[in-house]
């Protein structure tokens, strides 16, 4: 008998197939389970704990399955220098950095298109007055985060300036958003709008308007007048804080009067 109970607690002390298989595993591979700790560290401490390179690491998670996003994280972070410019960078330029792929970029646009959207509804839900240029460029900001080509949106007021919609107009090339004065009247037209506000981005950052931009403003206040519905202005966004108010420009501020 007492060899058997010997025997039994001798067994018990060895490993079973299946631990000595996960202890293989472990000494093969040193960062088993680096993954799910650094979820419990987003979980637990937020994301303010995380260094930049690490944010993009637990990002990039959810695009692979099983690469290894550290060494993809400091690639991105090597190529572009800061998190906001990893963020601001197009997809091709994403696609551009060693082990980034269409996944990744992919994921990397995606997080920030979807910020700009969560801000733009966020604000919206808001009784919104815009009657000062200063207050329609900080408005309109949030709509060109992270947009690297010229995108053009038509601003509805009420007869108080409070906010009846935004919508984008004109979409095209670093330097030219093509608009149709068709569009723009139908959209004012059916919005009952008493007046409407152009905006639009300069990606270079330098805001003066080019021939085209006032061209474009010219023709657009003309199709505007036919249908008694007025241009309170014409605001280009450059970078930060940047801005340029046609209206506020003595230049061209008369081009909005009746």
């Amino acid at each position: 008998m007492a060899q058997k109970k010997g025997y039994e607690a001798e067994t018990i002390e060895q490993d079973s197939p299946t631990d000595a298989k996960k202890s293989s595993e472990k000494k093969k591979n040193p960062h088993a389970g680096h993954r799910k700790r650094l979820r419990e560290d987003y979980n637990r401490d937020g994301l303010d704990s995380f260094n930049d390179h690490k944010v993009l690491e637990l990002l990039l998670f959810y695009g692979h399955a099983r690469k290894d996003t550290n060494e993809v994280a400091h690639a991105l972070m090597n190529r572009f220098g800061s998190l906001s410019d990893v963020f601001d960078a197009d997809f091709d330029e994403l696609c551009s950095v060693s082990g980034v792929g269409d996944v990744s970029a992919t994921l990397i646009t995606l997080v920030r298109d979807l910020f700009r959207r969560y801000e733009i509804d966020k604000q919206n839900k808001e009784s919104i007055t815009l009657n000062n240029a200063e207050l329609v460029a900080r408005y309109a900001s949030k709509y060109f985060k992270g947009v690297n080509e010229e995108h053009m949106y038509l601003i509805c007021l009420d007869s108080n300036c409070r906010l009846l919609r935004c919508d984008m107009i004109g979409k095209g090339t670093v330097n030219f958003a093509p608009v149709s004065n068709r569009k723009i009247v139908e959209l004012a037209y059916k919005s009952n709008a008493a007046s409407v506000i152009l905006i639009h981005n300069h990606p270079s950052g330098i805001t003066a308007p080019s021939r085209k931009d006032i061209d474009t403003t010219i023709g657009i206040v003309e199709a505007m007048k036919a249908i008694g519905i007025t241009v309170s202005d014409h605001i280009i966004i450059g970078n930060g804080d940047d801005y340029f108010s046609f209206c506020a420009n003595s230049k061209f501020r008369n081009f909005f009067r009746r």
